[in-house]
């Protein structure tokens, strides 16, 4: 599935580079207008980041985001800074279908563990940016990419299975925002590992072609950003390419 995401600052439709707010770029888009255009070109699913809401959830953008949703036009995961229930309550409420949850889920498994076994494990995205050394171990950043959590990827997904864990969105921090491609070989490790975890790939995806190599991995969904935002393939040719429902 090829899921099309957009980032939300003050209601506006940005990308950060590599999670820098201080390397931010603004489109002239209205949000609404981005759901209308996306569904129009295939799209089922919109993956929403609410960068207001991450930095201070006082200021979550539920008012848009419910007015993104009330299209009708597809289905919504959407997070960014969910820290207790309340934030997951709010998007729930909100009207879409899937909370992301990121640095909590690692900073506190526990808690989240406890969320997926009330709102069921369909409701909830793990969303697990890693660091990956050179020896190839695959350390979990947290807080905006500013923290190392010491804590390896495989290790919370062992955990997270023990209340049916589902859904993942994994991003290589290393290829965020560059249009360089994807890192194939984690996701296709990960799959093959994993087989039972519907694995969202995020980060890199510059051209067609980067979206046909992930393919042979398995993954089960392609997220992309800034490549749509730029023009440099259109929605359409990113889900012919992709050849999959």
């Amino acid at each position: 599935m090829i899921i099309p995401a957009i980032d939300l600052i003050d209601g506006k439709v940005v990308r950060l580079y590599q999670g820098d707010y201080g390397q931010k770029t603004e489109y002239q888009l209205d949000p609404v207008d981005v759901v209308n255009q996306y569904a129009s070109e295939g799209a089922t699913w919109l993956h929403i980041v609410d960068l207001t809401g991450a930095k201070d959830t006082s200021k979550r953008q539920l008012e848009l985001i419910g007015r993104m949703v009330a299209t009708g036009k597809m289905q919504f995961q959407a997070g960014g800074g969910i820290r207790d229930e309340q934030d997951v309550v709010q998007l729930l409420e909100a009207g879409v279908s899937r909370v992301v949850i990121g640095s909590v889920a690692v900073k506190d498994p526990e808690l989240v563990k406890g969320w997926m076994q009330k709102y069921g494990p369909e409701k909830i995205v793990l969303a697990l940016d890693v660091n990956i050394d050179a020896d190839g171990n695959k350390h979990i950043a947290t807080h905006g990419w500013q923290e190392n959590s010491g804590v390896a990827l495989e290790a919370l997904l062992e955990d997270f299975l023990s209340v049916g864990a589902k859904h993942v969105l994994c991003t290589d921090i290393s290829r965020d925002g560059t249009l360089q491609g994807s890192n194939t070989s984690l996701y296709s490790e990960m799959k093959a590992q994993f087989p039972q975890i519907q694995w969202q790939a995020s980060g890199g995806i510059g051209q067609l072609q980067d979206i046909a190599n992930l393919i042979p991995t398995n993954v089960d969904g392609v997220i992309l950003g800034r490549a749509l935002l730029e023009g440099k393939f259109t929605l359409t040719e990113a889900i012919k390419t992709w050849g999959k429902v």
